[in-house]
């Protein structure tokens, strides 16, 4: 994958190396079901994060370093964010509207305080409405190679720019859409959303390269890349490989083949127009 090239747009806050922050009033029980939620049932850890904000008591927060950092890994995130904001604005701009970045996408270590409420690494990565920031351990990369078998640099951007798919959700409305039909379900609004999600995603692979003037560019190589990352974190898989089983009704983002179809079609066609997974009769 091409990005070494590519514009920055420093929009990075930096926490790592600031220290884990405490629990707080969330507790170990609010913590756990947080993790359960993600790596049993794949549910979005910001659906978690709400559920157990009113039990926070006094919010913690940390305040780290703004712009780009020097390391080589936050670097690549600075750039992959910088270029959805530039495919992003293109295509609001295609539409009569303004896009407007997400806040910040937070690097932490372990553990940091959100919007959402207490925000942990082994959530994976997550986007906070509340604060419209999108949050990242760094160290996720390791497991999404180790654990889940999808490593290269696609796979990483793939997963950013999933992040900012909803973000861009919530600027057009569709994660309140997503709310009114439930959180669970193989038809849920919770998988319909992750799915536009995964779409939106390949919507920004294939524009990259167009909007950066080749700066930040995927091969067919990296497509597939993306791919395997988008299968490897299917309901399906995921229930598969960690209660022995597969359970339709506990579904919150899509099957494996579902997730890859999403990015493709998003990928293939880069119209945002074929990501309203709201309307497929067929997901």
């Amino acid at each position: 994958m091409r990005w070494q090239d590519g514009d920055r747009g420093g929009n990075i806050e930096d926490r790592r190396g600031l220290g884990p922050i405490a629990a707080g009033g969330v507790g170990v029980g609010g913590i756990v079901l947080a993790a359960i939620g993600y790596f049993v049932f794949g549910i979005d850890p910001a659906t978690t994060l709400n559920a157990v904000k009113d039990q926070a008591g006094q919010e913690q927060s940390q305040e780290g370093f703004h712009g780009t950092p020097k390391d080589l890994d936050a670097q690549f995130v600075d750039v992959i964010e910088q270029s959805t904001t530039a495919v992003w604005s293109q295509e609001f701009k295609a539409r009569g509207r303004i896009y407007q970045r997400p806040a910040a996408v937070v690097l932490y270590d372990q553990s940091t305080g959100t919007g959402c409420g207490l925000g942990q690494s082994a959530m994976g990565p997550f986007y906070c409405p509340s604060d419209e920031k999108v949050y990242l351990d760094l160290a996720f990369w390791q497991e999404l190679s180790g654990r889940f078998g999808a490593g290269g640099e696609a796979a990483r951007a793939y997963v950013i720019a999933h992040e900012i798919g909803h973000h861009v959700q919530k600027l057009t409305g569709q994660t309140q859409r997503a709310e009114r039909l439930g959180a669970r379900g193989a038809t849920s609004g919770s998988v319909r959303l992750e799915l536009q999600a995964d779409c939106y995603a390949g919507v920004w692979a294939a524009h990259a390269s167009e909007v950066s003037g080749g700066k930040v560019s995927l091969d067919t190589k990296d497509i597939e890349d993306g791919l395997r990352a988008a299968s490897a974190v299917g309901d399906d898989t995921l229930q598969q490989e960690t209660q022995g089983r597969v359970a339709p009704d506990s579904f919150t983002h899509g099957t494996s083949q579902q997730r890859m179809r999403w990015f493709q079609a998003g990928a293939q066609g880069g119209d945002p127009a074929d990501c309203d997974t709201f309307k497929a009769a067929r997901l």
